[in-house]
């Protein structure tokens, strides 16, 4: 049985676990859950946003299912979700953008994949004050770090392996930012040349390789996203995409996400900790929801019956609309829902 570390973060964080717990104990799923903190509840019981202990575990299990967690603002802390990031060199933060039948969106068949570095640019947080008046950031950019995120772009094409066009689409802003957008957008450029022409697509016969400015890349988003297939982004412009695609399918509500190195991998609800409605029963778990299913799917676990399983009753409810929490147009509670995902779990394995 493989063990898994669970982070349940703060705010609606234990609700929404709680969720994923009870459907995954319904499927028989075969892990171990090894709760471990982290964020706010870390530091008021331990004295640490980050626990020497919780990192550990996960670099020991290599994979960890993390709750949305708090940073106190203005009290000197780091942001304990960049800091997780930076202890175990999860240098590919992903989050698939889907289309849901049921949620309520302008937008259809949309179906892509955000690849976002995560290790470097704005948020490595090289920064200070220029005498008392200004204060100054340091926008790091590396050809390692480039080409290492371009490479795991350019696998997730060829694994999605699209019945229409495979397609990477670097986003920059090279016209302004000449040096390191352009160090970015030339690393991988080159490493896509040189891969398509040594012939590592394997299943795939072609693949397209293409750049898009920023601003221009958030236009065509809003206007045509069913033509994207994988975008891969430094840091701070895959942050800004990551948020603005995910309301192309409903919200942060609905999307998942995770962080993936080499050695380990962590997947997580990618909205906040909603304190205003913690406790009430309010919550909505999907988000996290769907990233313990890509969990399932990673090459630690590689349960792919359950995830499907566990896929195909989230997308059914959803597609019903009878039993869904409040920020998806119903009235169920954060349980009522999950047990509705139960019903139609069991449903499907009686037929």
């Amino acid at each position: 049985m493989k063990k898994v570390v669970l982070i349940p973060g703060d705010g609606i964080g234990p609700e929404i676990v709680e969720s994923v717990k009870k459907i995954f104990k319904a499927a028989d799923v075969q892990i171990e859950w090894e709760e471990h903190l982290a964020g706010e509840s870390a530091l008021d019981k331990l004295g640490f946003l980050l626990p020497i202990s919780t990192v550990g575990a996960i670099r020991k299990h290599k994979i960890a299912l993390k709750a949305p967690l708090t940073t106190p603002v203005g009290k000197g802390f780091r942001s304990v979700n960049v800091q997780m990031r930076k202890e175990l060199d999860l240098f590919a933060n992903v989050r698939p953008i889907v289309s849901l039948e049921g949620v309520k969106t302008p937008f259809k068949n949309v179906d892509l994949v955000i690849v976002r570095e995560n290790t470097e640019g704005l948020y490595a947080g090289i920064e200070h004050m220029v005498g008392d008046d200004a204060a100054e950031t340091i926008r790091v950019i590396t050809r390692k770090a480039s080409e290492r995120i371009g490479r795991f772009a350019l696998k997730m094409v060829v694994e999605r392996n699209r019945i229409s066009e495979n397609r990477l689409t670097i986003v920059h802003k090279a016209n302004i930012m000449k040096l390191t957008d352009g160090l970015f957008l030339s690393s991988i450029k080159e490493l896509a040349e040189k891969y398509i022409s040594e012939g590592s697509l394997h299943r795939i016969k072609t693949m397209t390789v293409d750049d898009r400015i920023i601003d221009n890349m958030c236009m065509q988003l809003v206007q045509r996203p069913e033509t994207v297939d994988v975008i891969v982004a430094p840091n701070c412009h895959g942050d800004i995409i990551s948020d603005l695609c995910a309301a192309l399918v409903g919200g942060l509500g609905v999307a998942p996400g995770a962080n993936i190195g080499d050695d380990c991998a962590v997947y997580e609800a990618i909205h906040g900790t909603a304190p205003d409605i913690a406790g009430k029963g309010l919550a909505n778990p999907t988000s996290l929801l769907l990233s313990a299913v890509m969990m399932l799917r990673d090459k630690n676990i590689g349960d792919h019956d359950n995830a499907d399983k566990i896929e195909a009753a989230i997308k059914k409810t959803l597609r019903e609309g009878k039993m869904v929490t409040g920020d998806l147009g119903g009235s169920a509670s954060t349980m009522e829902y999950t047990d509705a995902i139960i019903a139609n779990l069991w449903a499907s394995e009686r037929r």
